[in-house]
């Protein structure tokens, strides 16, 4: 298959249309500049960024024909944290700079041994997992928890 060169844009947290394929990626390989990627239709696209972007789930690009690549989580290892006292254990996995994602009743992280030694150690209940992970975005810009640029 030949690869399309992509002019990628990114929309913010949707696509504005009806995407013609999508891109399963996980949290990691959501954090690109220039790379050829695989669409569901088996389709290759080569991503050329600007500059190294953190692709959100949901979210969109922009091939150089106008067609809409839809962004969407793949599943993957992770663990599910919950606890008697979540904002507690919230606190201190966001205390590490680790991307978690917040629910109602629990928390879903990489895995980590380390950080799973650390929430058992705090009173915690850690569960692996496999799904899509969508962790929040830093409170400093758009995308990852990483840089503090003002």
């Amino acid at each position: 298959m030949t690869a399309l060169l992509c002019t990628a844009r990114q929309y913010s947290g949707h696509t504005h249309s009806d995407p013609a394929d999508s891109l399963y990626l996980t949290y990691d390989d959501r954090f690109l500049r220039r790379k050829v990627l695989t669409c569901e239709s088996g389709e290759q696209i080569l991503i050329d960024l600007a500059q190294t972007t953190s692709l959100d789930h949901g979210g969109a690009l922009i091939l150089d024909d106008g067609r809409e690549v839809e962004i969407r989580a793949a599943p993957e290892a992770l663990l599910q944290v919950t606890a008697p006292d979540l904002t507690r254990i919230a606190w201190h996995i966001g205390n590490r700079h680790t991307p978690c994602q917040i629910e109602k009743d629990r928390l879903f992280i990489q895995v980590d041994h380390v950080i799973n030694d650390m929430l058992l150690k705090i009173g915690a209940t850690v569960q692996e997992v496999h799904q899509p992970f969508t962790p929040e975005g830093g409170a400093y810009g758009h995308g990852r928890t990483h840089g503090h640029t003002h």
